[in-house]
């Protein structure tokens, strides 16, 4: 597939999906689920492989990492508001992640018993690189950390913000730090648009809970596997 064919389409699908968001003006059209439901027939169609497509499209993949660092500035504007109630987020966060380790261990291991799908699916909610190695280091499976992360992704960006607002949590500091800390990268980008404040919290939550969740899972995890296998 030549590369700016596979360039052209990606933007091409994805602005497209942009403008019909805004102009619906509903969070539930997210950009990047409908784009996948019409590139991936489109590469069937044409029976282009998803390598082949990968591989053609790979500059906008390359761009994908420094893109995250805007999500820094809306941080940057609100840091002398953030830098007095650090030591209060970071205790809430870090009490999150130990929810979010044990509660999702536990719950696969009553119902389907499975340790290594329980050790990938405990590492859901942080950003990929990060859970990917604690996963691969835990003896779970990085391909199922890997989807889990992006539906986790997905339903923040979808229904983080309808369904914070429908059980009375409308703070935007609120909203922002629980979908960084569930939902990482790609719900703290969505809710971004929202309000500045809300990118803020957020990627403050995405930047701590992934920080704690490298320095506490070497302990938890390990002793979740001694204690409940």
């Amino acid at each position: 597939m030549p590369y700016v064919l596979a360039i052209l389409l990606t933007l091409s699908v994805y602005q497209l999906m942009v403008n019909v968001q805004r102009k619906i003006g509903t969070p539930l059209v997210n950009p990047l689920l409908f784009s996948l439901a019409i590139i991936i027939p489109i590469l069937l169609a044409t029976n282009v492989s998803f390598e082949q497509y990968f591989k053609a499209a790979w500059p906008i993949h390359a761009l994908l990492e420094p893109a995250i660092v805007v999500l820094g500035f809306p941080l940057y504007q609100h840091l002398k508001t953030i830098r007095y109630q650090w030591q209060s987020i970071t205790a809430i966060l870090a009490l999150g992640v130990v929810v979010a380790l044990v509660s999702s261990f536990v719950i696969t291991m009553l119902v389907i018993n499975q340790l290594p799908l329980a050790v990938s699916l405990s590492l859901k909610s942080i950003t990929t690189p990060v859970a990917l190695v604690l996963t691969e280091d835990f003896g779970g499976i990085p391909s199922i950390t890997a989807f889990t992360i992006i539906i986790a992704g997905l339903v923040g960006a979808l229904a983080g913000i309808p369904w914070l607002n429908y059980i009375g949590i409308k703070d935007a500091k609120t909203q922002g730090l629980a979908i960084g800390a569930a939902s990482h990268v790609l719900g703290t980008a969505t809710i971004s648009q929202n309000s500045y404040e809300h990118g803020a919290y957020g990627s403050l939550s995405l930047i701590i809970s992934a920080s704690i969740t490298a320095i506490l899972s070497p302990f938890i995890v390990p002793f979740m596997i001694t204690t409940l296998t």
